[in-house]
């Protein structure tokens, strides 16, 4: 966890909903909300005043739909660490939210205790998708690609070793047990991976492991 409230900032165009947020998020002693957006325009507006370590996204919304204010967000502010709410899970908006930079994608019928983590763990970098989500995203990444064994030319042993631990969730500490090296080192390896597979976040690097066959998915499934 960090050392302050996680500061958050929603992005919807229902006041109900919104409101909603806000008083859930609110009553967190470990969160803090700093802005409240009516639609993208306005999410992206205040993501560049704030800063915040979490932005809950809406994708259906006036002016600026969700999308776009993703990718707007993440141009300008890559660090940002965006959570998607909302009611729609058809693949058009999931996949391409996801590949924009979205580092976790939940609907609005999620369960407040889970909402809660989700936002917890998302402020820290990891992945928080809603299982029908998960489902749709492993169904994806069983179809077959050209080519299977790109990641071997691509990266270096170690870099492998840390795109496989980031394909099952595990953090930057847990990997560092697991590899026998210093956490910082963890930390230079991730963002090779990142930076040579030219991925926004761990969400899209461990699709990609999965879905090039360098993990095993029976678990997942």
């Amino acid at each position: 966890m960090t050392d302050h409230p996680i500061r958050i900032i929603i992005a919807d165009d229902h006041t109900v909903v919104r409101e909603g947020l806000a008083a859930i998020l609110g009553a967190q002693n470990d969160m803090e909300l700093v802005g409240v957006a009516t639609d993208g325009l306005e999410a992206v507006d205040l993501t560049t005043k704030f800063k915040p370590d979490v932005i809950l996204m809406d994708m259906v919304m006036p002016r600026m739909d969700g999308l776009t204010a993703i990718q707007t967000i993440k141009a300008a502010y890559p660090e940002a660490h965006i959570l998607v709410l909302t009611s729609f899970a058809d693949d058009e908006r999931v996949f391409p939210a996801i590949k924009a930079g979205a580092m976790g994608y939940l609907l609005k019928d999620t369960p407040r205790e889970e909402l809660i983590q989700a936002v917890r763990n998302v402020a820290q970098g990891f992945i928080s998708l809603h299982p029908s989500i998960a489902r749709r995203i492993i169904r994806e990444i069983n179809q077959p690609v050209e080519s299977p064994t790109q990641p071997a030319i691509t990266l270096t042993e170690r870099e492998m070793e840390t795109l496989r631990l980031i394909a099952r969730g595990m953090s930057n500490q847990e990997m560092a047990s697991s590899m026998g090296i210093h956490e910082n080192t963890v930390a230079k390896y991730v963002s090779a991976v990142l930076s040579k597979l030219q991925l926004a976040n761990r969400t899209q690097a461990a699709l990609y492991a999965i879905r090039m066959g360098l993990v095993d998915q029976q678990a997942d499934e």
